[in-house]
C-alpha cells in the first residue's frame, strides 16, 4: 500500500500540473469546474456524461418552435422568427457531443436566438449516436435533414440558394462532411459555419499535442469517440467517403466557410490545417483563433464573458454575410 506521504505528494503534483494547465486559460474563463476534468473514455464515463447532457435550454421569446419528422432521418426542430414570410436564408444546425452524446433540445436557446437575430429559419437535426449507431448512421441522418430542408423550402419561406450548414465540435465535423456530400450531389449550400469542428480522426494518432486538449475535450476522449463513430480505432487509412471531413483530398468548389477555434483546443491544429487547405483550393475562409479559449468555452460563458460574446457575435455576423441577410442584431 502507498504511504500517506506518497499519496499526498502525488496529489500535490497532480494539483500543480493542473494549476499549470489552467494558467494558460484566459482569466475570465477560469472556473472551479475546470479543476475536475471528466474525460469520456469508456462505457461508464459515457453513461455518466449522457446523464449530465440531458439538460435542455429554453427558446428565446417570440420564436416559434415546431418539431418535424425527417424522411430517411430522425426528427428536427424548426425555429422561425415573427415577421412577414418571404424567401429568406436558412441554417441547418448540427449539435455537438463527440458523435456519442447530445441532443438538439440542448441548443433550443442558441438556435432560436440565431433565428430571431438574423431573421432566418433554423433547422436543428437529431441524429443517431455512436457507439450504438456507428458511421454512416448519424451522418446519413444529418444529410437527410439537409435534403428535407431543401424540399420544405417553399413551405418554410426559404430561398434554397441561401442555405447554410453549421455545427459545433462533432456537429461541426458532421456539417463539413454534409457540405462535401451536398457539393458532390448538386445540393446547394451557400455557407458553412464550423465551430471548433471535429474534422480528422488522425488527430487520435498524434502523441504530442503541445499542451492542447487538456481542458474540455481530451485526447483520450477523442480517441474513444472516433473509435465509437468509426466502429473501430482510427487508422492511417480510412477509405470511406465522408467518415472524416478532414481526410477529403479535393476541396475545390466547396462553399465559403467560417471556422472558429480556441488556441487551447485539441482541434486547433486540424482546424487550421483544414482552413489552409480550403484556401489553397480557392474557397474563401474566415478563420478565427481565440486566445486562451478551451473547447466549448463559449457554451458556458457566452452570456457573461465579453470575449465569448464577441466570439459568438463574430460567428453570427459571418453567417449573416454568408447568407446576405444583413448583420446580426446582437440582442441579449
Amino acid at each position: 500500500m502507498l504511504g500517506a506521504a506518497t499519496v499526498a505528494a502525488s496529489v500535490a503534483a497532480s494539483a500543480a500540473r493542473r494549476h499549470h494547465t489552467l494558467s494558460a486559460v484566459a482569466p475570465e474563463l477560469r472556473t472551479p469546474a475546470l479543476w475536475l476534468p471528466r474525460p469520456i473514455i469508456g462505457k461508464l464515463s459515457l453513461t455518466l456524461a449522457r446523464r449530465r447532457s440531458r439538460r435542455t435550454t429554453d427558446p428565446v421569446a417570440g420564436v416559434a418552435v415546431t418539431r418535424h419528422d425527417v424522411p430517411g432521418g430522425q426528427d428536427a426542430f424548426v425555429y422561425e422568427s415573427p415577421g412577414p414570410r418571404r424567401p429568406g436564408g436558412a441554417l441547418l444546425w448540427i449539435h455537438g457531443g463527440g458523435t456519442i452524446l447530445g441532443h438538439p433540445e440542448s441548443d433550443h436557446e442558441l438556435c432560436s436566438r440565431i433565428a430571431r437575430d438574423l431573421r432566418i429559419v433554423v433547422v436543428s437535426a437529431r441524429y443517431r449516436l455512436a457507439p450504438e449507431h456507428p458511421f454512416p448512421a448519424g451522418f446519413d441522418d444529418c444529410f437527410a435533414a439537409l435534403r428535407w430542408l431543401h424540399d420544405a423550402a417553399p413551405a418554410l419561406g426559404v430561398d434554397a440558394a441561401r442555405v447554410a450548414v453549421g455545427g459545433a465540435s462533432a456537429g461541426g465535423g458532421l456539417a463539413a462532411s454534409v457540405v462535401q456530400k451536398a457539393h458532390d450531389h448538386g445540393l446547394p449550400v451557400a455557407f458553412q459555419m464550423l465551430l471548433y469542428p471535429m474534422l480528422d480522426d488522425r488527430t487520435a494518432l498524434v502523441r504530442d499535442h503541445r499542451g492542447r486538449g487538456r481542458i474540455g475535450w481530451t485526447p483520450r476522449s477523442n480517441t474513444y469517440a472516433w473509435s465509437c463513430y468509426l466502429g473501430r480505432g482510427p487508422r492511417v487509412a480510412e477509405p470511406r467517403p465522408y467518415a472524416a471531413a478532414g481526410r477529403r483530398e479535393d476541396l475545390r468548389g466547396l462553399p465559403p466557410a467560417w471556422i472558429g477555434v480556441g488556441d487551447l483546443d485539441l482541434f486547433y491544429s486540424e482546424n487550421l490545417r483544414y482552413a489552409e487547405r480550403l484556401r489553397a483550393a480557392g474557397v474563401p475562409v474566415d478563420l478565427v483563433v481565440e486566445p486562451g479559449m478551451y473547447h466549448g468555452a463559449d457554451f458556458d460563458h457566452h452570456a457573461t464573458v465579453p470575449s465569448m460574446r464577441a466570439f459568438r457575435q463574430g460567428m453570427l455576423d459571418a453567417l449573416a454575410a454568408g447568407l446576405t441577410v444583413g448583420p446580426a442584431t446582437g440582442r441579449s
